[in-house]
């Protein structure tokens, strides 16, 4: 007899909070929302205040860490929310959706299509232009995951499961890519040193989470698990972030690394304890706080906007080139190679998925950043990211929300026979 629910009404104020906070469309309705109120913002008479606070330098100087408030948002709480995502898709690898190689490789290979194509697109509409318009070639490369995830929250309730898997899997290949290509093209002073005490640390923290032995398991009884990774995890994103790397990846790396079977007597997994303690956080603080403090785009100055090759560059890669990108190097793969689809996905889910990777927020104005010196060209390009990801995500509401009643009418038990 399964055990009596207990109704929300009957849990504390913070029960029913942290309840609310971990599902996704909840989540994805205050990072929309914060995202709205960011742009409004920044294109009000009240500009002024929000560039100030957004810009506020706070930490210490001394370990190199006196970062304005969006630098913090961006690099810091967004690998809380990269590390949830990296620990659901660890336990998809060890006993979900992407336990079957024939299947894991479709999202990974869609991420590659969707990384090369955008930027042929962006390359191939300014083939022509003088200046340096042509070194925003990896602005349409990105996705923005929290975005991508949220807008998929709010209009996918009944997509499968799946598809969400298939998404997560796809835009952090494809963060990982895009944060490669900051790390190489973009980057003047990587730090091998940092990268390397870095990559020891998340050893370290790896070992301490799966590692066997006496020695590691009394060290696992005897320290409790915050205070034996946690200042082991703030170490390696510190030193992620002095190499030069954004800092996000070591949150998707310790994600990866951590373990989700129980063992000496634990009553739940250290990755289920972390995904319980952290989602809210994310959710609730995380990725509104990124939103309010990245989103804020000035559109000021955009004089030319309409007949810039570097918005129609962004504007054809993110929309045109990711979804052709992605459903092309999918279809081709499942095509002919024995790689197939979740059998309770189709191909519309998939291009409709493909339309959702055009949000490209977050590592697209950083790269744009880094790209354009020239105010007005780095203007028509964080515009033309903001106009691609809005047309993106119509697009993808469009397709999934046609798509979501599909799969609800499916999972409709047949009336047929009744009388």
């Amino acid at each position: 007899m399964p055990a009596p629910r207990t109704s929300r009404a009957a849990l504390p104020a913070h029960a029913r909070l942290t309840t609310a906070l971990r599902s996704d469309t909840v989540s994805g309705a205050l990072l929309i929302a914060a995202a709205l109120t960011a742009l409004v913002w920044a294109n009000s008479p009240l500009a002024d205040a929000y560039t100030s606070l957004r810009d506020l330098h706070v930490g210490p100087a001394a370990l190199h860490l006196d970062l304005p408030l969006h630098a913090w948002a961006a690099d810091g709480l967004l690998a809380v929310f990269f590390f949830i995502v990296g620990n659901e898709l660890k336990h998809e690898l060890v006993h979900g959706e992407l336990r079957d190689p024939r299947r894991a490789v479709l999202p990974i290979v869609g991420a590659l299509g969707g990384v090369l194509v955008p930027a042929a697109v962006f390359l191939a509409v300014n083939a022509g232009a003088g200046g340096g318009a042509l070194g925003g070639w990896g602005i349409p490369m990105a996705t923005d995951i929290a975005f991508a995830v949220a807008v998929l929250a709010v209009v996918g309730r009944h997509l499968p499961a799946a598809l969400r898997t298939f998404l997560l899997t796809l835009a952090t290949v494809d963060d990982m890519v895009a944060v490669l290509v900051i790390a190489v093209a973009y980057t003047s002073g990587l730090s091998l040193t940092a990268l390397g005490l870095a990559a020891l640390g998340l050893a370290l923290f790896g070992y301490l989470q799966n590692g066997r032995g006496p020695a590691v398991t009394r060290v696992r009884a005897r320290v409790p698990g915050w205070l034996l990774l946690g200042p082991l995890a703030l170490t390696s994103w510190a030193l992620t972030h002095a190499s030069g790397v954004h800092a996000t990846i070591a949150g998707v790396a310790m994600g990866l690394l951590m373990r989700t079977t129980t063992r000496d007597g634990e009553p739940t997994s250290p990755s289920h304890r972390a995904e319980r303690l952290l989602r809210p956080v994310s959710a609730g603080l995380a990725l509104p706080a990124f939103a309010l403090l990245s989103a804020g785009v000035s559109l000021a100055g955009a004089d030319g906007f309409w007949t810039s090759g570097i918005t129609w560059g962004i504007l054809a890669g993110l929309v045109g080139g990711k979804l052709v990108g992605i459903l092309g190097a999918v279809w081709l793969t499942a095509r002919f190679t024995s790689a197939h689809l979740n059998p309770r996905l189709g191909w519309p889910d998939i291009a409709g998925l493909a339309a959702l990777a055009g949000i490209g927020c977050t590592v697209s104005l950083l790269i744009a950043e880094l790209s354009y010196a020239d105010p007005a060209d780095l203007t028509e390009a964080k515009g033309a990211i903001l106009l691609a990801s809005a047309v993106a995500s119509l697009l993808a509401a469009v397709v999934l929300g046609v798509r979501g009643r599909h799969h609800r009418q499916l999972a409709m038990p047949s009336t047929s026979g009744m009388s």
